[in-house]
């Protein structure tokens, strides 16, 4: 045992025992409300902070609220509204989330990084220095999420920049890069959360569990034909998908169903590539999982398409609910 895992276990487990009034900066559609709600946490949605109107459309209408676009740089600590505090003692626990843009942190970004005063979107994280310098009262709880690339050897100064700000304020911070394929999600989603907690209190994250789920586990039995790869390429690789065994047609179906079933794995499973620049056109087996969507993306739409086997094309298509016969690609739009 570590000296600091002993300091660790020496501190007190923070619980959650009162009502939660969450804040949401950065807080896009709302992810994490859905987490909240879908536990069945005791929580009100208290503030929402986002300066997309579209996401704030969205938020509104999954959530049932009626917040207003906002632009964090106009938010000061009194907005936040944390009051129900009598002596030392909260009335409600708040909390506060701050995932804030990872634009210029990812590596499929421009990598400009977040330095305080750089004017990058990802610095945008040092406004919420400003509006925690201007609370009277602290949130109890901070939560951060954003890519692992903020911990790596180029951003990690920063970072630590931003934690012993968080330590003088009197944070206790404990952060660990986690994927979801490690949670139950079949996506490799590797991502860095950051938990501070006001007071000498401990955390420790989530153990691993199990993968018991695939891509195929979430593909829909049947497919709009619009969503179909058409092109010369597509047609040629999914040729060649089937003449390696990576596709299967109907006669071959049933003695490999049993086989392929069984073929459950944590990582992806790449069959193939349509050549249409970079990831957007590598196609994966159903029966791995899906990697992330490129940040460089947003600016040009793709689709994650469902290409059929060329058998299923020849016989006009029947016996479209074999999920054997669909593998997913990314692809560039032609909208």
């Amino acid at each position: 045992m570590t000296l600091l895992d002993w300091m660790n276990q020496s501190k007190e487990r923070y619980k959650i025992t009162k009502s939660v009034r969450l804040i949401e900066f950065f807080g896009g559609i709302g992810a994490t409300s859905m987490a909240l709600r879908d536990i069945g946490a005791d929580f009100e949605h208290y503030r929402m902070i986002e300066f997309d109107k579209y996401k704030v459309a969205g938020y509104n209408a999954i959530h049932g609220t009626h917040f207003e676009t906002t632009d964090i740089r106009d938010i000061k600590g009194v907005d936040l509204g944390i009051v129900d505090k009598t002596h030392f003692t909260y009335l409600l626990t708040y909390l506060l989330t701050y995932s804030f843009p990872c634009t210029d942190i990812s590596l499929a970004g421009q990598q400009q990084g977040f330095e305080k005063g750089s004017g990058t979107r990802s610095s945008l994280l040092w406004e919420v220095e400003r509006i925690l310098n201007e609370c009277e009262e602290l949130p109890q709880l901070l939560l951060m999420e954003n890519v692992a690339a903020i911990n790596n050897k180029k951003n990690m100064p920063h970072f630590q920049k931003w934690i012993d700000y968080l330590e003088s304020k009197g944070y206790s911070n404990y952060w660990q890069n986690l994927n979801a394929k490690d949670y139950g999600v079949a996506q490799s989603r590797n991502r860095c959360f950051m938990v501070s907690i006001l007071g000498n209190y401990s955390y420790e994250f989530p153990k691993p569990i199990p993968l018991t789920k695939t891509m195929k586990d979430y593909l829909e039995p049947e497919v709009d034909e619009k969503y179909y790869v058409t092109s010369d390429k597509a047609r040629d690789l999914i040729d060649k998908l089937i003449k390696g065994g990576k596709i299967l047609t109907n006669e071959r179906t049933n003695e490999r169903t049993n086989e392929r079933t069984n073929e459950r794995t944590n990582e992806q499973k790449i069959c193939g590539d349509l050549e249409v620049g970079g990831q957007r056109g590598i196609v994966y087996q159903t029966d791995g999982i899906l990697p992330c969507q490129s940040a460089t993306q947003h600016k040009d739409a793709t689709k994650i398409l469902a290409v059929q086997s060329l058998t299923d094309r020849q016989t006009d298509r029947q016996d479209k609910t074999n999920e054997s016969n669909w593998v997913y690609a990314r692809l560039r739009s032609s909208q």
